[in-house]
């Protein structure tokens, strides 16, 4: 029998229907897999055997009697910032130590009320502040793509990290993922993974852990458009316990893959050509407007003006957000508690040992861009630049552009612990490049496996869509995978 665990979604969930393979098989032989792998590519924080294979057994029985859910028996992996009910949900990171919430997030809800399986919760950078999974508390997870003739080992990109590489390295069918300012989509790109940030209130952000409320959004990596189609119908809905989340139909995404391209106007935007950026990300994006021109599209060449402002106005905003979202954590009620004195120093104390670097510095970044006298210097201007931002979309689309077309990232995977990333912030906060401005304006974004780099790494083009029409990115980005093929690493774990 072929390996389980390479079946995608769509093929599983036909063997499962078929009953030519259970669910118990199919969790088990995904379970064996994180055992032997999860050592060395440090993706999953928590592994919910004992669950996952009550799940199965529960999903078995419902097929024997052709019943179930859209992902009846399909094993995936939760990000660690999805509330899941008695089960560890930290964040990655060491102020909620032991927290087990008694409440499940509305998107593992809607995955489970669909059959879906359980397997554990998945690495990412502590409180999805990252570009690259290295802020963990648990350690930084490992890419599974290695450089041809290199054991180097690589980032696989952030926040979202341990659900890339798990999807990527075959530890689950699909995972839930987040996105704040790329990290859906830029971890895919590094893993040769698909995936998508859906419009802002597309899915529920109720019971996921917040950092930046106006920005976050619950997205789905997979190995395939067609898979990530089908999670996102599964994770999309109306929430009354979201004033952010929009009522509107939730479509059936996996029907608009296959609908040909032809005649549809996709926007090619100048100011994502960057100074300095590497030859091969150029001849990638050049590669992806002949693919599409080939199928019939019309490449448009358009302007988004205030693209050069994005990174910093996120870089003002988010943390705004995550210095008022952060503040209660506390010690008080739940997580970490270190002594002190009296209140407040144990307040210090607790938020002091419990929040890694990169979390106290964008809480201190956010708490001085709010402050009296700076207020209107940085927070204010940083919303009008995000207005613009979003108005540059709109005149694009306005004028018949269908779909817009860049680059995902500036490069392919870095090294962990690489010196030149990590010699400041600011290189760091450059890899979201040409992500952020998706989520400044709200729109949905996909990233897809597109070809490869000298080494033999992965690299990945973005897809930005009108607000809620994810369809119209699934339909272009499968030209584009039908196009480039299937990436692969090759198991050295």
């Amino acid at each position: 029998m072929t390996d389980l665990t390479r079946l995608t979604i769509a093929e599983a969930r036909s063997k499962l229907k078929a009953k030519e393979i259970s669910a118990v098989e199919l969790t088990d032989a995904y379970l064996a897999a994180i055992d032997r792998a999860n050592p060395a590519l440090n993706a999953y924080v928590a592994v919910t055997h004992d669950k996952a294979r009550d799940m199965a057994k529960a999903s078995d029985a419902k097929l024997a009697k052709d019943e179930g859910g859209t992902l009846e028996g399909i094993p995936l992996g939760i990000k660690d910032l999805f509330a899941t009910e008695g089960v560890h949900t930290q964040a990655c990171s060491h102020v909620l130590d032991g927290f087990k919430p008694h409440y499940e997030s509305t998107v593992t809800a809607n995955l489970w009320a669909d059959g879906a399986v359980m397997l554990g919760k998945l690495n990412m950078d502590e409180f999805a502040m990252g570009s690259s999974n290295e802020t963990s508390y648990y350690g930084p997870v490992v890419n599974p793509w290695r450089a041809e003739g290199s054991n180097k080992q690589l980032v696989p990109g952030g926040s979202s990290g341990g659900s890339a590489a798990a999807v990527s390295a075959f530890l689950c069918a699909g995972a839930t993922a987040t996105d704040t300012g790329g990290s859906i989509r830029q971890p895919a790109a590094f893993t040769g993974t698909v995936g998508i940030k859906p419009t802002y209130g597309r899915c529920s952000r109720w019971g996921i852990v917040a950092y930046a409320s106006s920005l976050d959004q619950a997205g789905p990596i997979a190995r395939d458009v067609r898979d990530a189609a089908i999670l996102l119908r599964s994770m999309a809905s109306v929430d009354d316990k979201d004033t952010t989340s929009v009522d509107r139909p939730v479509p059936d995404y996996e029907a608009a893959i296959g609908r040909p391209v032809k005649g549809m106007k996709v926007g090619i935007p100048r100011e994502y050509r960057i100074e300095g950026m590497p030859q091969e990300i150029e001849a990638l994006w050049q590669q992806g407007i002949a693919w599409l021109r080939e199928a019939g599209a019309e490449i448009v060449d358009i302007s988004l003006p205030h693209t050069k402002y994005a990174l910093p106005a996120y870089y003002i905003i988010s943390p705004a957000e995550a210095s008022s979202n952060l503040a209660r954590y506390d010690g008080v009620r739940y997580g970490l508690r270190v002594p002190g004195r009296d209140i407040v120093e144990m307040y210090e104390n607790t938020r002091a040992a419990g929040f890694g670097r990169e979390v106290k510095r964008r809480i201190m970044i956010g708490t001085y861009v709010l402050s009296a006298g700076y207020y209107d210097a940085y927070y204010l201007q940083a919303q009008k630049v995000r207005t613009l931002i979003k108005k540059d979309f709109e005149d694009a689309f306005a004028a018949g552009i269908d779909v817009i077309l860049t680059p995902a990232t500036p490069s392919a995977a870095f090294g962990l612990a690489d010196e030149e990333m990590n010699s400041g912030p600011v290189k760091m906060y450059l890899n979201d490049i040409f992500t952020v401005t998706v989520n400044m304006a709200g729109l949905p974004g996909i990233a897809v496996p597109a070809g490869r780099d000298a080494g033999g790494l992965p690299l990945g083009l973005q897809l930005i869509g009108r607000p809620f029409d994810e369809e119209t990115l699934f339909q272009t980005a499968h030209v584009i995978e039908r196009a480039a093929g299937r990436f692969q690493p090759q198991a050295w774990w």
